[in-house]
């Protein structure tokens, strides 16, 4: 591992958690709220940001999309998510691996975890508190998916408030993205992170692979592996 400290910035669904199929209820009743009809279609939300997924979703139902309808559905959204919260618990699972590898990660003074999601971040805050993950990030030092459309400026967006915060400059040689999509692999290197990605969403490793992620995991249930891959000792990682 270089010298100095690393950024680790974690995507949330389908890397550390998922939340048994719940997204579209939660959708739903947002629609419902923030415009008054029943939602018929909902983008797709693979890799994608909440900015991007609500802005596109008002479009497919030929509804003008406003910075006050797109803050008005982000308010609806954290609603619903309340919502939907306990059910969250009980439908939803931590995957294997994550938490032995946050754990893991919290132990070394030299890295800071954060988060880099297509989640708004009372979302993300609320789905990592809901399965005890919150306790392992700095949620000031991540990225959220109502502060830009396109995930590599989340990238960049993480980096400048953890250099704020922590004082220490952060950029391409010393953040990691882990994710488990396209637009994950996409988004690190467009945006400046070496990209770990973990097959343990809809993409196959080959897929991630052939968006060019730079390594590629089964899951989190191997730590040492994880442990190594993140930190850029992957000479023996598979």
């Amino acid at each position: 591992m270089s010298a100095g400290k690393t950024l680790v910035l974690w995507d949330i669904d389908h890397t550390l958690i998922t939340i048994g199929g719940l997204s579209h209820n939660i959708y739903a009743e947002a629609f419902q709220t923030a415009t008054g009809q029943a939602m018929r279609q909902l983008a797709d939300m693979t890799g994608r940001t909440e900015r991007a997924i609500t802005a596109d979703t008002l479009r497919l139902h030929h509804i003008e999309v406003s910075a006050e309808l797109l803050h008005s559905f982000g308010l609806a959204l954290a609603e619903s998510f309340l919502t939907f919260e306990e059910e969250i618990r009980k439908r939803g699972s931590v995957l294997d691996g994550a938490t032995e590898a946050l754990a893991r990660l919290a132990d070394h003074p030299d890295v800071v975890q954060s988060v880099l999601t297509g989640n708004m971040e009372p979302i993300a805050i609320g789905k990592l508190k809901a399965f005890e993950l919150d306790r392992f990030v700095d949620f000031d030092a991540g990225a959220y998916g109502m502060d830009h459309e396109e995930r590599p400026e989340l990238v960049r967006l993480a980096q400048q408030r953890a250099t704020a915060k922590y004082g220490h400059a952060f950029g391409a040689e010393n953040t990691v993205l882990i994710g488990d999509t396209p637009n994950d692999v996409l988004a690190g290197h467009l945006g400046g992170a070496r990209v770990v990605a973990v097959a343990t969403g809809s993409c196959s490793a080959d897929t991630l692979r052939e968006a060019g992620a730079e390594l590629v995991l089964t899951d989190l249930s191997d730590t040492q592996a994880a442990i190594r891959a993140v930190l850029g000792v992957a000479d023996d990682v598979q």
